[in-house]
């Protein structure tokens, strides 16, 4: 059940694309939807600071005008979501915080059940085309699932649930399928991936297949074999013309800090299907 939906708002395309989806969603559900926007204090501070002692001054000058200037972004792309919500007839408010944007996001999903945000976040306002690691911040630390989005609205009607057996992928399509934040009206094709020597990949399939008819989920199976788990993926959904990939996240902790799969990475970033993702 989803009664409360967080937007995350950044300067691009695609934060209109999440604001459309989340509108369509709280119509079905009567979800409320929080349009939040952050003040990205983190990169206002590494860019603004000095070299020595006489730049001090400047430097704090600097950083005043740029927080200055990333709270009037912030208040425009705040006021826009709420001129754009308000004829829709959803329930809606609006928050402003300041500090990391990823850490902001995962505090304010503890209390939200779905985080709508677009597939290529820049919320340093001050200059939006810096990317950020919003995503891979949020994937690791969230504990609600995301759905993430291109830069074109598309209806959902058919769903491609991609499987490699594990826990997160089979976390992903239960949370998808009780949620069911477009209605349970939706063909789902299963997609297995899995290496040749996968002697459970055939039951792993049935299972799930049975599991989704037993909920009222119209279902196929495909199963196919690859080493390259993403452009197989990524190929199935275009070529089948699906209209949402359901899957997994794989994200790791190095010397670097957190770090996507590269399958997560290419799946999230492709430009053409939003991506409904648990964690």
């Amino acid at each position: 059940m989803i009664k409360r939906i967080l937007v995350a708002l950044d300067p691009g395309t695609d934060s209109l694309v999440a604001t459309q989806f989340a509108i369509h969603i709280a119509r079905a559900t009567g979800a409320r939807i929080t349009g939040l926007a952050v003040v990205d204090t983190e990169h206002i501070e590494s860019s603004s600071r000095g070299g020595g002692i006489g730049s001090m001054y400047y430097a704090e000058k600097l950083k005043e005008n740029l927080t200055q200037e990333t709270r009037e972004h912030a208040r425009k792309l705040i006021n826009n979501f709420e001129k754009y919500v308000e004829g829709s007839g959803v329930d809606h408010i609006e928050m402003m915080e300041e500090g990391v944007p990823f850490q902001r996001i995962v505090e304010d999903m503890k209390y939200h059940d779905l985080l709508i945000m677009g597939s290529d976040p820049h919320f340093f306002y001050s200059h939006p085309k810096q990317r950020t690691n919003t995503l891979v911040g949020v994937f690791h630390n969230t504990i609600g699932p995301s759905l993430i989005v291109p830069d074109r609205y598309r209806e959902v009607k058919k769903v491609l649930y991609a499987t490699d057996g594990e826990n997160s992928s089979s976390r992903a399509i239960r949370r998808f399928i009780q949620m069911a934040p477009f209605g349970s009206d939706i063909e789902i094709e299963i997609l297995h991936v899995h290496s040749k020597d996968d002697v459970d990949a055939e039951l792993h399939m049935e299972l799930t297949k049975t599991y989704l008819e037993c909920h009222g989920f119209v279902s196929r199976v495909v199963s196919m074999i690859d080493s390259d788990p993403a452009k197989c993926i990524i190929e199935q959904a275009q070529n089948g013309n699906f209209d949402l990939i359901v899957a997994g996240s794989h994200t790791s902790k190095g010397i670097m800090g957190y770090k996507l799969s590269s399958t997560t990475v290419a799946i999230t970033e492709n430009d053409r299907i939003p991506v409904f993702i648990d964690h």
